[in-house]
């Protein structure tokens, strides 16, 4: 058995553990996604976190958009999407997280974040957002989702 598959085992036996996420995007010539690198590999990811405690989900996604990458811009109140990961804690221990997926359309970059120096920020074309993510589940997400914005599915509301 290999080292995923023996996390696969032992997650399966807890119930995954829930995360939010912003799905932030901007439309240029094509659409764009933008990325942020993790605080330990440095692999490209969307920004994501806890739940907050006294706000919604989607408002908790914001938040974590605007920590991580400085973006302020209008959010989605009802999930797209979900993904699931393996996040490795300090301690060794790996917990499986699904993490729900709220879209976001970026209206600008804020000069200053609180981890603007922890953390890399790319805009990607879908396509290549979809291949730069580690995660083939959420690089799925990203292209199914898309494809709902061309039927013009998606909404969003500004979040303050």
């Amino acid at each position: 058995m290999g080292l995923k598959e023996h996390h696969v085992a032992n997650a399966g036996l807890q119930e995954p553990k829930l995360q939010i996420a912003a799905l932030p995007f901007r439309q240029r010539k094509k659409l764009e996604i933008m990325l942020v690198s993790t605080l330990d590999s440095g692999r490209w990811v969307i920004p994501k976190g806890w739940p907050m405690k006294g706000i919604s989900s989607h408002e908790a996604a914001a938040q974590e958009a605007f920590e991580e990458a400085g973006l302020v811009g209008e959010i989605a109140d009802t999930a797209v999407g979900q993904f699931h990961y393996f996040k490795r804690k300090k301690n060794g221990a790996v917990w499986l997280c699904r993490v729900e997926v709220f879209p976001m359309q970026v209206k600008e970059q804020r000069r200053i974040w609180p981890e603007k120096a922890l953390r890399k920020t790319k805009w990607f074309p879908l396509e290549q957002a979809a291949m730069a993510v580690s995660d083939q589940e959420l690089g799925e997400l990203l292209l199914n989702w898309a494809a709902t914005l061309k039927m013009g599915v998606a909404s969003a509301r500004p979040v303050k």
